[in-house]
């Protein structure tokens, strides 16, 4: 499982700073459906915070207590006023519905069973307002990158991050690929500059590939439609070598 890789929000945040363009796509999406926010799996905020801080009203439903707690720290640093709430994505009830529910930054992808996707976009179904949309970002699979995941572990040069105690911190990643399960199991090794602290930190994640062609179906069966799916946060049409699914769902 991979509660372990989010009980340090903080290193979190390091190694998956914001991205402006994902940040501006979702915050222009609560913009131009207006009203309320839910956003599932939120995380420390990051996307949740700036689209409070627009002035539509927001709740927050994360897992991990740790990764709340700093959410919250962090909108109270900003002086931004939403609700965080502790709860599992599959199954939850807020007694209320919203104009607009995300599930950003893979999010979805933690859910491995297609039972647990379905019983997610149900619950989604629930909460969303007459005319309200899902939307949600995973990434394409990539049947290359899925034949590489043998075990080994490699440098991932690309998250090298600075920590204010550690100094430069390096990530390297041993994965697995379960085909029958479609789950990408990994071993995620930090490590510094500093020969006495070789790994300061090993954690495992597990990540669901969902695939283009079933995705229609599992949302279908969640009592949801896919309307719109974007390849970038620019809006380019989605296409077999794009790197993500940028998907927009309504009731069904």
């Amino acid at each position: 499982m991979s509660e372990q890789f989010y009980s340090d929000a903080r290193l979190y945040d390091r190694l998956f700073p914001a991205r402006e363009p994902a940040v501006d796509f979702y915050r222009a999406e609560a913009d131009r459906q207006g009203g309320s926010v839910l956003e599932l799996g939120c995380g420390t905020g990051n996307k949740l915070i700036p689209i409070a801080s627009d002035g539509h009203r927001c709740v927050g439903l994360e897992l991990s207590p740790a990764m709340l707690a700093e959410a919250q720290r962090k909108a109270d640093e900003r002086g931004v006023e939403l609700d965080w709430v502790q709860g599992d994505m599959r199954g939850f009830d807020l007694g209320r519905t919203f104009d607009l529910v995300i599930i950003a930054a893979n999010s979805l992808l933690h859910l491995h069973g297609a039972s647990d996707l379905v019983d997610c976009f149900r619950s989604v179904r629930r909460h969303l307002a007459p005319g309200g949309r899902l939307v949600f970002d995973v990434f394409n699979p990539s049947a290359l990158m899925l034949a590489h995941a043998d075990g080994v572990r490699r440098r991932r040069e690309d998250l090298s991050f600075v920590d204010p105690d550690r100094g430069v911190v390096h990530v390297d990643v041993a994965d697995t690929y379960d085909a029958a399960a479609q789950v990408t199991r990994g071993t995620w090794h930090f490590s510094t500059e500093s020969e006495s602290e070789a790994d300061v930190v090993v954690v495992p994640l597990e990540i669901r590939s969902i695939f283009p062609q079933e995705l229609p179906l599992l949302l279908s069966l969640g009592g949801l439609r896919l309307v719109e799916r974007f390849g970038d946060w620019s809006g380019r049409p989605f296409t077999g070598d794009a790197a993500v699914q940028l998907c927009v769902c309504e009731a069904d």
